[in-house]
């Protein structure tokens, strides 16, 4: 369905197992409202991500059932149906990291799976990270979000079997160069099953996840 500024992909539900999410920046508060409109009347859900307040109040004065997650910078209406009864860890190395990680996590619970966070388990002290090892093997994909360095996820990936979504963000000292430093440790990693999406992508990390999710429901349900 298509207004004056944009054209909503009502059919990405049937195709790619989840409907449209809004990505808010550049958008007016009111586009934004319009937008989720125009998905709420095709009977889909809304995920908003890089929200702002106003973003926010413009859509819950239309739908007071609209939820603010304001560290993740996102929205919801409704989600879509549990899939599956895997559960994804979202692991994040520090504090600072959390906007990025629960990013990711809320993403994921819209789209109707399971997520368990594990937070501040940097390298700076690993001693947290290996306390958390039976968790972390209990998980199906794991999300690690790292800034500085960005070591965090090949440490990860060299104790577990599965999935390691790696996620850099922007947080650390100049020479971080706004998350360039870990983007490139990651893609870099000597560990293996490590994939690595952009510099504060917990949206992207989360859509990764949610395919293997997606995929390893479908081959157990042929079984």
């Amino acid at each position: 369905m298509s207004r004056e500024f944009v054209r909503v992909d009502l059919d990405r539900a049937a195709r790619c197992g989840r409907a449209e999410a809004i990505f808010c920046e550049g958008k007016l508060p009111g586009e934004v409202a319009e937008i989720a409109g125009i998905l709420r009347a095709s009977g889909q859900p809304v995920l908003a991500t890089r929200a702002g307040r106003a973003h926010f109040d413009a859509v819950v004065a239309r739908f007071p059932e609209a939820v603010w997650h304001e560290r993740a910078r996102c929205l919801t209406i409704d989600g879509h149906p549990p899939v599956g009864n895997l559960t994804v860890g979202v692991v994040c190395a520090g504090t600072s990291d959390l906007p990025v990680a629960d990013e990711a996590a809320v993403v994921l619970e819209s789209f109707g799976h399971r997520v368990e966070r594990i937070t501040d388990v940097g390298v700076a002290g690993l001693h947290r990270l290996l306390g958390e090892q039976e968790r972390l093997r209990s998980f199906a994909v794991l999300i690690v979000v790292a800034g500085m360095e960005g070591a965090l996820p090949s440490v990860v990936a060299g104790l577990v079997d599965r999935p390691v979504i790696a996620v850099p963000t922007s947080i650390g000292y100049g020479a971080n160069l706004g998350g360039l430093a870990a983007l490139l440790g990651m893609l870099t990693s000597c560990s293996s099953k490590v994939t690595v999406v952009n510099i504060d992508n917990g949206f992207g990390a989360a859509c990764a996840a949610d395919a293997i999710l997606r995929l390893a429901a479908v081959e157990k349900a042929s079984v």
